[in-house]
Order: structure tokens, then C-alpha cells, then sequence
């Protein structure tokens, strides 16, 4: 593997992301099996966003490269590639860990040209996926953050978030915080094999709830709505009103994209499991890894009318809110920048 020349900017010419240190172990346990770990210590952490992106935030924090999660459209399967690693398999089950995310997260926020940005969690792969459990990363993470008073967002499918519930209520007092859950359908059957290394939708609301009741504003990324799949009219409104009912304040959909590296292992899965399917979506996405214009449209359009029916409003994608202050009232704050799928984030982790 070509770790040792992998960098944000040339892959062949700039300093390496990662030390040539890379101690790989593989744990049979129940929750592992299959899994290998690839632990690295990486040479930064704040990593900027490129600047053709179209996400509303600059610079992201990935203590973690692959994912157990295993969703067959996950845009960030291209990045294992990089590394000469799978992008298919090898994705869901080779994963590397920067276990020394903490510790360098707070060097680098105290340097002094950085100056205090928002930074989005969870916009690459999941920080709170199942290694998460094992190396907790995270609590130090956000403990960095909330010293430094450093606005940040998480998004995330894992339930494990919630262990670092106190931690994230201490950061949330003195800056601005956001959390989102991304909960594309509550379709069980369709959930078990695009999404089989996640929690089951149902659960991920509970977290929503489970936020929500801790005074913690919390969205839900209704993403991907997949076509012919989970965008029928009664689909979506199993999904929205079971949204509304977990507590969310807002509903942000956003409908399948198939970058390179995605679209293959998405197309193959499609071919096994539904493939019927096959030519409609090479006709949907003959245009690029989008959905035409008018589908996009037409999707958010439906969700923001059934948002609205059960009362939540509808925000701008990526548009979280922070949880008020002790020293606030209960007021609506200004909107605050929220992750969102991120396939330009390629070269970021």
C-alpha cells in the first residue's frame, strides 16, 4: 500500500498524511468478525475542503477512513482506492484508524493561524461506526473541541453517539453545536440490504429522541431517497411522519448520487437483488452521478409538503441549529451549517 506517499495534495509529491508506523490487527469477536483494523498515526487531522465543494463548510474532522457500515451507494468508496485497497469489500471491512485523532486534534487547534472554524463530522464516512465502540476516538475529540470553544457538527447513523451525550451538552454551552441523523427510509426490508452494518432506522430515531429530550436540537439528512426503491409517495410519508414523531426540528432530503468508485458496487448490488431495476437507473443517471434536476425537485418538493403537514419546517440542505444556552431563552437561533454527503471529499481524510 502506498501510505507513505498519500496526501491531501499530490498523492506523489506532498509530505505524507500518514507515518510508515501502520500496525494492521484483526479481532475475532462477534462485533469484528471479518473486520480488519489498520491503525495509523496520522501527520494532520482539520482537513480543508476543496475548494470547487458545494458544502456549506470548509473544514472537516475524519478520525476514521472505510466503513463497517457497508451501505452499497456510500460516495466514499473511492477513497479506499488511494490506498490501494478495495473500494468494494475492502471498504466495509479494511478500516483505518488515526488513533492519534485526539491528541492532534488539539495541537492543531492551538496553532495559531487557525482561527477558530466550524468543523463537520461525519461527512466522509461515520465517526461513530462500529470501531468507534473499541478505539472511542470521539470523546476526546469533542472534549478538544468543547476546551477550545470550537463550533463543530456531527452526522452520523451510529447510535453510539449517545455514550458521548454529556460531552457533547458541555461543548454545546459554550459554542455552537449541531447534530443531524441520517435516516433515508424506514423500509426495513430495503434497509437490511443497502444499509446492512447499521443500525436499523427505528433506532437511529431514538437517538433523535433521545437528543431531543436533553434539550439537544437535533435534523434528520433523509438521505439517499434511492429511486424505484424508497420514493413512492407512501414511502415517503412512512418516512417523514415516523421523522416528525421522533421529535426532529427539520427533514433535509437528498436523492441518490453514484459517484466512480459508488456507482460501480451500487450498480453490481442492483443487478443481484433488483435486477429489473437495472436499465431505468442507467437511463436516471446517464446524465452524471445525479439524479435529473426534475427528480431532485420533485422528491424535495413532496418532502417539504409532508414536513409541513407534520409540522416540521423545511431547511436549506446541510442547515442544523445549535442547543441554546444555559443562559438563553428557548428562542430560534440562526441557522447553523450542517454536514452533508461529501463525494468531492475525496483526498481529505
Amino acid at each position: 500500500m502506498r501510505w507513505n506517499q498519500l496526501s491531501e495534495g499530490s498523492p506523489a509529491t506532498a509530505p505524507a498524511l500518514f507515518g510508515t508506523d501502520v500496525v494492521t490487527r484483526t479481532f475475532d469477536t462477534p462485533e469484528f468478525r471479518g473486520i480488519t483494523f489498520h491503525e495509523v498515526r496520522a501527520r494532520s487531522l482539520v482537513n480543508r475542503v476543496p475548494g470547487a465543494s458545494r458544502m456549506p463548510f470548509t473544514w472537516t474532522v475524519n478520525p476514521y477512513r472505510g466503513c463497517s457500515h457497508a451501505c452499497v451507494y456510500c460516495f466514499a468508496r473511492k477513497t479506499h482506492s488511494y490506498l490501494d485497497l478495495d473500494t468494494g469489500i475492502g471498504f466495509d471491512t479494511q478500516i483505518v484508524v488515526k488513533v492519534n485523532a485526539p491528541e492532534l486534534l488539539r495541537r492543531e487547534l492551538r496553532a495559531t493561524r487557525w482561527r477558530g472554524e466550524h468543523i463537520a463530522m461525519g461527512t466522509n464516512v461515520d465517526c461513530y461506526q462500529r470501531a468507534e465502540g473499541r478505539y472511542r476516538l470521539m470523546p476526546g475529540i469533542i472534549a478538544a473541541l468543547r476546551d477550545h470553544a470550537n463550533p463543530f457538527s456531527i452526522l452520523t447513523k451510529g447510535t453510539l453517539i449517545l455514550r458521548d451525550l454529556e460531552l457533547i451538552r458541555q461543548a454545546a454551552a459554550v459554542t455552537d453545536v449541531g447534530v443531524s441523523v441520517s435516516v433515508g427510509s424506514v423500509d426495513r426490508a430495503v434497509w437490511r440490504t443497502v444499509e446492512p452494518g447499521t443500525p436499523a432506522p427505528e433506532r437511529r430515531l431514538d437517538v433523535v429522541r433521545a437528543l431531543r429530550g436533553h434539550g439537544i436540537p437535533c435534523g434528520v439528512l433523509m438521505a439517499p431517497v434511492i429511486p424505484y426503491l424508497t420514493d413512492s409517495p407512501a414511502q415517503l410519508r412512512e418516512t417523514v411522519r415516523a421523522i416528525a414523531a421522533a421529535g426532529a426540528e427539520s427533514v433535509t432530503p437528498l436523492a441518490l448520487h453514484l459517484r466512480p468508485g459508488a456507482r460501480e458496487w451500487f450498480m453490481a448490488w442492483l443487478a443481484h437483488h433488483h435486477p429489473d431495476l437495472v436499465r431505468r437507473y442507467q437511463v436516471l443517471y446517464a446524465g452524471g452521478a445525479y439524479a435529473p434536476t426534475w427528480y431532485q425537485r420533485r422528491i424535495t418538493g413532496q418532502v417539504h409538503e409532508l414536513a409541513a403537514e407534520y409540522g416540521m419546517g423545511p431547511v436549506r440542505p446541510g442547515t442544523h441549529r445549535r442547543p441554546p444556552r444555559a443562559d438563553e431563552d428557548d428562542g430560534d437561533p440562526e441557522p447553523e451549517p450542517a454536514p452533508e454527503p461529501l463525494g468531492t471529499q475525496l483526498t481529505l481524510l
